[in-house]
């Protein structure tokens, strides 16, 4: 059950990025991140007060408030650099966010087995292939700097949304969802940074906000019921969905190098889920 929830977090992750970087190429970032957040919130919260969630509130913090702050980091970055670079280079680099909680297992005791460190080598490898291509470009290097800062975040909100949900996954992502939300009225109200967003884009940013949540929610309780170091790296493999998609819809074309560094990740980030 862990390990199918992990990879349906996988496949909502994936798609919402998909999503969310194609609409952030007509709207800024920070509004189709929060916009969907907002909607997102309004959703969740219904949902807790109907099944008496809210008394797991509590419970949730300050793991919450932290998983908040690095999930808005972390997606504000990657759509920028979803919006600016190519989709199927920029996501692979994200996706290495695995390392954090990988490293934090074994900090804790966890050994690494042979296929896992080679998963590892493959993974680094694969970076430097896929980005070549990109940073001899000028001025293209923001995108892989982008997305490497979104690996950073995500990684530890990996973390941070696992200790959150050990009571209540529904609350912990509610409570996430609370905290951007708060923002987000903040930013609208102070540094109007949500400009251009219609009635038009509600569709879109509910979409963009449901997959990213629903795979906040899955995720919880899959590292509810396995292994940190399992269920991390399964829910790490979004990438291939943002990628075929970004092929199939966008037609984005790639060196063969920058493939072969793809098929590297994503094969390094599998191996890194074999035990012995």
């Amino acid at each position: 059950m862990a390990a199918a929830l992990a990879l349906l977090t996988s496949v909502l992750w994936g798609g919402g990025d998909f999503l969310g970087g194609t609409v952030s190429r007509r709207l800024s970032a920070y509004a189709v991140y929060f916009g969907s957040q907002v909607v997102a919130f309004v959703l969740f919260a219904a949902v807790a007060t109907l099944t008496g969630a809210w008394a797991y509130a509590g419970s949730t913090l300050p793991w919450s408030p932290v998983a908040a702050l690095l999930g808005m980091v972390g997606l504000i970055s990657f759509y920028t650099a979803l919006a600016t670079g190519t989709m199927g280079v920029v996501a692979p680099v994200a996706a290495l966010s695995v390392l954090v909680p990988l490293v934090l297992g074994l900090v804790r005791g966890e050994r690494l087995t042979l296929p896992q460190a080679a998963g590892i080598a493959l993974a680094i490898v694969g970076v430097i292939l896929a980005c070549g291509p990109e940073i001899a470009g000028p001025g293209s290097s923001r995108p892989i700097v982008l997305a490497g800062v979104s690996a950073v975040a995500f990684g530890t909100m990996f973390v941070a949304m696992a200790e959150a949900s050990r009571t209540s996954a529904l609350m912990a992502t509610t409570m996430m969802r609370a905290c951007t939300a708060v923002i987000a009225i903040g930013l609208a109200l102070g540094l109007r940074r949500l400009g251009g967003l219609t009635r038009s884009d509600l569709p879109s940013l509910t979409a963009i906000g449901l997959t990213d949540s629903g795979a906040n929610l899955t995720w919880g309780i899959a590292a509810g019921l396995g292994m940190l170091s399992v269920t991390s790296v399964l829910a790490s493999l979004y990438p291939v969905v943002t990628a075929v998609l970004a092929a199939v819809v966008h037609h984005e074309r790639l060196t063969r190098v920058q493939y072969a560094g793809i098929a590297a990740v994503v094969s390094g980030v599998a191996l890194l889920s074999v035990r012995a």
